[in-house]
């Protein structure tokens, strides 16, 4: 059977507050950055959007800004869902990552597809510790745009309350080390990627 096609958003904006205010996607780990360790990780997807700032990305992206700049994930998202909405024959189906993902792989995120089933809004890596990261996750883009729609101000919005109303599916994977939900957010865990890497 032929793999269902999807897009690919991945949020490379952000602040970096907790990393002294650096543009984190541009951080490098094992000599790749790690906006470039995701899109690796989604390099199956077509189109590939990364919303952000401008910034090295493949040539057949799109880079995109949320309103306003820094105005968190679910700004983000939609800007990135504006943008594939302008473009003809888009999946329905579109990966939602982080760009401080550095251990995302293509399977993970094929896994994510393939639980983006019939009868679920959207499929959600889940962490050792049970919790839902709503940030590597594949749904299903009609979802994403009825949710947006009844969100009202995206701006500082969370996604754990976008999606609250829609079916998701949790994916746990077998454990690994380094995981691939492990984010970089402060200097102890891009010190520890490093190390991993």
């Amino acid at each position: 059977m032929e793999p269902t096609r999807y897009a690919a958003i991945v949020l490379a904006g952000g602040r970096g507050t907790r990393l002294g205010g650096v543009h984190k996607p541009a951080l490098t780990v094992g000599g790749r950055t790690l906006l470039d360790r995701v899109l690796g990780a989604a390099a199956a997807a077509s189109p590939l959007i990364v919303v952000g700032p401008p910034q090295p990305v493949p040539e057949r992206a799109i880079v995109t800004r949320e309103e306003p700049a820094g105005g968190g994930p679910v700004a983000a998202l939609a800007a990135g869902l504006a943008e594939l909405g302008e473009l003809e024959g888009t999946p329905s189906l579109v990966a939602v990552l982080a760009a401080d993902l550095p251990f995302l792989t293509p399977a993970t995120v094929d896994a994510l597809r393939q639980a983006c089933v019939d009868g679920v809004d959207g499929a959600v890596l889940v962490d050792a510790d049970g919790r839902d990261q709503y940030l590597a996750g594949v749904w299903r883009v009609a979802a994403l745009e009825r949710a947006l729609a009844e969100f009202g101000d995206p701006a500082g919005g969370a996604m754990r309350r976008l999606v609250s109303g829609l079916t998701v599916s949790p994916v746990a994977l077998p454990a690994t080390s380094p995981a691939p939900w492990f984010d970089c957010d402060d200097p102890q865990d891009l010190e520890r990627a490093k190390g991993w890497a």
